[in-house]
């Protein structure tokens, strides 16, 4: 190949198209229109077939000096040699390439020239948006590895680049390390970016990353055009695929890149095989031996530690994929394409929950097929997305008679359950109204339920026309009288009678549209686009279309983006928090009202919840507003409910007289002067808090001084001893004034409960031990836990230190282990301590759970304070002690000295106590659970919630 030697501009854009005339101009146009001056455009074309080079040439006489355009002689088969020839006809130091469907960002040019001088870098790569070109929506591209600006001299400094940006288009690279390096994109071979982009990442002795947009890969999943990467449905597509991952493989055995390889052969299942996966359901036999057959050579040389990172839905798909059962495959492709969703029914063997029954006699099998941990069996039925299968679909004109199945997952929904179902029609568009249609038929049938609807769509359905073209139909199942969520009804192998039209009236004009045609979603799902008929709807729709291309359209698209921009601030945080205190601040705050909130609005509970009751019993007048984070079940009746962050609930706050809560109101609301704010608190500290914490402590001085309005909100504070006083009064910076000895409300219920103990010499269990079903004769622990957090200091699924199974089957037989994890943290029991075992982490207000149970497990938890009122057995389970509590904030004092109970530091330490027996054991803990009250409870009297009571809502009372 000749190769341009001749000096030239700093920056060539290689522009490659094939049968693209129509979008060409404007990727050519993206390049021209750079703010860097004199770049110079390269076309290729790939001997089309529909004009595109004739489309090149004119672009090329238009700007002779600054575009040229060649033509292969025959057709490539993709896009390697075009890209070749644009390599060797480019002239500028620097090289970019560019697709003719997609378009640079007009600083790109400039940011990658300035960024590769800068560094000296051989490589330079930028932010990728993925652009739906029929809705606008853009994507980042792996952003995560593009937050700032940095430059690497190995790929093995960032592997992550390597196996995750592998596009070739996103990077501009110097021509003679190119031509240097023999750096070439395979031919008549698809995704060749990424054998190209390897070779070139561990060629580079210099890579630079900048955080700025630089390219738009434009997605047009319309169905009018298919890119190489969407024609997943040919089976030579993924043959090419796993032709390239072998030479990628080659590569790095030659050159002993052994955790390079583990990389990408993850990525490889957890993402390049998924895309073809996506269109298994939908494609015949023939074709699916044939995708399993070449998966199952290539994927059986992939190391076991590779299918070990993936997550389990991953796992699942890749063996079922190499066992070809398609049975299973099907619904875990559906789950794996929408990971909300429950698709099978499930199977539990030996206490645990298997995705499926076969394959169940082999060992690998049961370990990749066991998804217990995932806690499907434990999820409440308004949590979980069940998978509503379509088996029949025809349209009758006016309407649609349907059918179909539910996964009733290991028998959940009970034969005698009161089921109710309606079908719902929702305009993709946000916004626009949505339809019901009642009365759809739903019975029992085995390990699933079976529904059959006819639904009127054109005496219900009245669409505008224009502005919500797309409708996604669901089924709406009720369970008694509990609303299940929302289940898109999936196509899967069902076939769509569509030969009667589904007529409709727009009212926008039956010119827009008249009828309603069925698809299959991206996400394997019915949906309905509006479309016209008949010669004169055509006309009318293609008038309508140039309409919109024109000066009208453009004025109506703006319009419509405003509208669309304005919805979305609306909602946004800054929106409301600027009507928060330029709107409903201006309001007269409204006497009488107080907005009780407790835990960050996901709990009915605590100080507030005591505080609102005891206003309750003695007859307060007051408006009562309680704020939920999530659902209002659970919340009282008798008070207004609002939904944490809606416009309802900042109107609220506003207006408020009191606000009540034991953590903290939005941290960027302002408090009015005519508002009073009572702080309840959630605990006494162990660890330290506040301005005494280090992570506090390295912020600046404006964040330190942020946190320092959010904390002078406070009116009150109330504190249960002094050694609040000593520790969480200084750590927050409290003044004198504020600070009320009062104890805390949530603990009057503990004090009478021992009070009462004392004087009758027996214990009476709270109901909450007959709702969750333990014996009589049995112990009840508490297993109450601490927050956990990520390494990153996110929320986590808490990993319990505890075998739940073995602790089943050693005390289950006279104790029952109830297991309450932070709030914000989530738990998943195996069904094997089912009865033994109970996760109580949802039952909002602990205080049941105290009373209810003999002994408390804990670790670092402010529950120690709590529990220790009642005067019973308690054990500090301080696994990771040295790396919880000395390795990340410090602590107020040594809970080993202090400790009203034995600290043990393994499951074994934990167990000799157990098996002692706690009653026994519990004579020697007595004096020091009485002097750990004194110290840390001395307030706790039990009449907290009174004190407040009067002091602020008796009538006549003063402070």
């Amino acid at each position: 190949m000749r190769m341009n030697t001749e000096p030239g501009p700093a920056l060539s854009v290689v522009v490659i198209v094939y049968n693209d005339a129509e979008r060409l101009p404007t990727a050519v146009r993206s390049a021209l229109e750079q703010s860097l001056r004199g770049v110079e455009v390269v076309i290729v074309d790939d001997c089309s077939t529909d004009g595109s080079y004739e489309a090149a040439e004119r672009l090329a006489e238009r700007h002779p000096d600054r575009v040229r355009a060649f033509r292969l002689d025959e057709n490539s088969g993709g896009c390697g040699g075009p890209r070749n020839r644009g390599i060797a006809e480019a002239r500028g130091e620097y090289l970019v390439f560019l697709d003719s469907d997609d378009t640079l960002e007009r600083h790109a040019c400039r940011n990658f020239l300035d960024a590769a001088r800068a560094g000296g870098a051989q490589m330079v790569s930028g932010l990728t948006k993925r652009v739906q070109t029929r809705t606008g929506k853009a994507v980042d591209w792996y952003p995560w590895l593009y937050t700032s600006t940095r430059t690497i001299e190995s790929i093995m400094e960032l592997p992550d680049l390597l196996v995750y940006d592998t596009l070739s288009t996103n990077k501009c690279y110097r021509r003679d390390f190119l031509l240097g390096n023999d750096l070439l994109f395979p031919v008549g071979i698809h995704y060749e970016d990424l054998l190209f982009s390897a070779r070139a990442y561990l060629a580079a002795e210099r890579i630079t990353l900048i955080p700025h947009h630089v390219y738009n890969w434009m997605v047009d999943d319309s169905g009018t055009r298919r890119s190489i990467s969407n024609r997943r449905h040919e089976v030579d597509n993924f043959a090419h695929r796993v032709r390239i991952h072998r030479e990628i493989d080659a590569i790095f055995r030659e050159r002993g890149l052994d955790g390079l390889k583990l990389h990408k052969d993850t990525k490889f299942l957890k993402h390049d095989l998924v895309l073809h996966l996506r269109d298994l359901p939908f494609l015949d036999d023939g074709y699916r031996h044939q995708f399993a057959r070449m998966a199952r050579e290539y994927m059986t040389r992939i190391s076991q530690e590779a299918y070990e990172g993936l997550e389990p839905i991953h796992r699942i798909c890749a063996y079922l994929l190499m066992e070809e059962d398609w049975a299973n495959l099907n619904p875990a492709i559906d789950t794996l394409i929408n990971r909300q969703k429950l698709s099978v029914p499930l199977v539990e063997r030996d206490g645990r929950v298997y995705w499926c029954e076969e394959h169940l006699d082999e060992q690998r099998a049961r370990a990749v097929l066991d998804v217990t941990d995932l806690g499907y069996h434990s999820r409440p039925l308004h949590q979980l997305t069940l998978r509503a299968k379509l088996d029949r679909y025809r349209q009758t004109g006016t309407g649609i008679s349907l059918a179909g199945s539910v996964v009733n997952p290991l028998g959940r929904i009970a034969p005698g359950a009161r089921l109710e179902a309606a079908l719902e029609l929702r305009a993709r568009r946000k916004g626009v109204r949505a339809f019901a249609f009642p009365g759809v038929q739903v019975r029992h049938a085995g390990d699933h339920l079976e529904w059959s609807a006819d639904a009127d769509i054109s005496g219900t359905l009245r669409p505008l026309g224009l502005l919500d073209p797309v409708w996604d139909i669901q089924l709406l199942l009720t369970v008694d009288g509990t609303a299940a969520m929302p289940m898109p009804l999936t196509v899967g192998d069902a076939e769509l009678d569509t030969s009667v039209p589904l007529r409709i009236r727009p009212r926008l004009s039956r010119l827009v549209a008249d009828r309603l045609e069925a698809e299959t979603s991206g996400r394997g799902h019915l949906a309905f686009v509006q479309a016209a008929q008949g010669a004169v709807s055509r006309r009318s729709r293609a008038g309508l279309d140039r309409a919109l291309r024109g000066v009208p359209g453009t004025v109506a698209r703006g319009g419509l983006r405003k509208a669309k921009n304005a919805r979305r601030y609306a909602r946004s945080g800054e929106s409301k928090i600027r009507v928060y205190h330029d709107v409903f601040s201006r309001l007269p705050v409204r006497k009488g009202t107080v907005v009780f909130e407790s835990h960050l609005g996901k709990q009915y509970s605590d100080s507030p919840r005591a505080i609102y009751e005891e206003m309750r019993r003695q007859g307060v007048e007051f408006t009562a507003i309680w704020a939920y984070a999530d659902r209002p079940e659970d919340f009282p009746p008798d008070a207004t409910l609002v939904k944490r962050w809606s416009y309802p609930y900042l109107r609220a706050l506003a207006q408020a007289e009191f606000w009540i809560d034991n953590q903290g109101f939005p941290l960027k609301l302002t408090k009015r002067p005519e508002t009073t704010y009572i702080q309840t608190w959630h605990g006494s500290a162990l660890k330290k808090m506040g301005f005494d914490s280090p992570q506090l402590r390295v912020r600046t001085k404006d964040q330190q001084a942020d946190y320092q309005r959010i904390l002078d909100r406070f009116d009150h504070f109330l504190i249960r001893s002094e050694h609040d006083a000593r520790t969480l009064v200084p750590a927050f910076r409290l003044r004198d004034e504020v600070v009320l000895r009062s104890g805390y409300p949530r603990n009057d219920a503990l004090v009478a409960a021992r009070e009462a103990e004392r004087l009758s010499g027996q214990r009476v269990r709270p109901g909450i031990v007959r709702e969750l079903g333990i014996p009589e004769d049995r112990r009840i622990l508490l297993y109450a836990p601490t927050f956990r957090s990520t390494a990153t200091g996110g929320v986590a699924k808490f990993e319990p230190p505890l075998d739940f199974d073995e602790f089943a089957d050693r005390y289950g037989d006279r104790c029952t282990l109830l297991v309450r994890s932070h709030y914000l943290n989530t738990v998943v029991l195996p069904p094997s301590v089912r009865g033994r075992v109970v996760d109580v982490t949802s039952v909002h207000d602990v205080t049941p759970l105290f009373l209810a149970a003999d002994a408390l497990i804990t670790d670092y938890s402010s529950v120690m304070f709590d529990y220790a009122l009642l005067d019973r057995p308690m054990v500090f389970f301080a696994y990771d002690y040295d790396e919880y509590v000395k390795d990340d904030r410090g602590t107020y004092f040594d809970l080993v000295k202090h400790a009203p109970g034995p600290v043990v530091r393994d499951v074994e330490g934990l167990y000799r106590v157990l098996d002692g027996g706690l009653p026994d054991a519990d004579s020697e803990w007595a004096p020091r659970r009485k002097q750990f009250v004194a110290e840390f409870g001395e307030y706790d009297k039990g009449d907290a919630a009174r004190q407040i009571v009067d002091r602020f809502f008796r009538p006549g009372s003063s402070e």
